[in-house]
């Protein structure tokens, strides 16, 4: 059964179905939380909470759910995920493998055109991603 989401009210529930989703690995009902939630609020609502898999399950909603339909708002996820506590931490324990599906998904955005960002962002963005 898929999870319900809606918009977190606050980092603690942010938390729990980001818990529950990454236990699931429901990365649909992940890219719903994803396009309920104002970019700009990662940040808080992650609190001190980014970790590896919480980082891919985010980066894998965003590549098969939404990035063929809103390459903007991936653009804005990855760049409030980079401002989240502990994001150069988490990116310094990633695998290869990791990387790559990050790389990928920036490849995505490259090849997509979107008002929200120029190809400049997306390459200081890359660098932010160490990719």
């Amino acid at each position: 059964e898929r999870l319900r989401v809606s918009e977190p009210p606050n980092a603690y529930d942010f938390g729990q179905i980001i818990n529950a989703l990454n236990a699931s690995k429901d990365k649909a009902a992940c890219a719903d939380l994803l396009t309920t939630t104002d970019p700009k609020t990662l940040p808080v609502l992650l609190s001190n909470k980014l970790e590896g898999e919480i980082l891919l399950i985010f980066i894998q909603s965003l590549e098969h759910y939404i990035a063929g339909k809103d390459p903007g708002l991936v653009y804005q996820h990855l760049f409030y995920l980079s401002k989240a506590k502990r994001f150069k931490v988490v990116l310094a324990l990633l695998s290869k493998n990791e990387k790559e599906e990050i790389q990928h998904l920036f490849d995505l955005l490259t090849e997509s055109q979107s008002d929200q960002y120029s190809l400049e962002d997306l390459e200081s963005l890359k660098q932010v991603y160490e990719l």
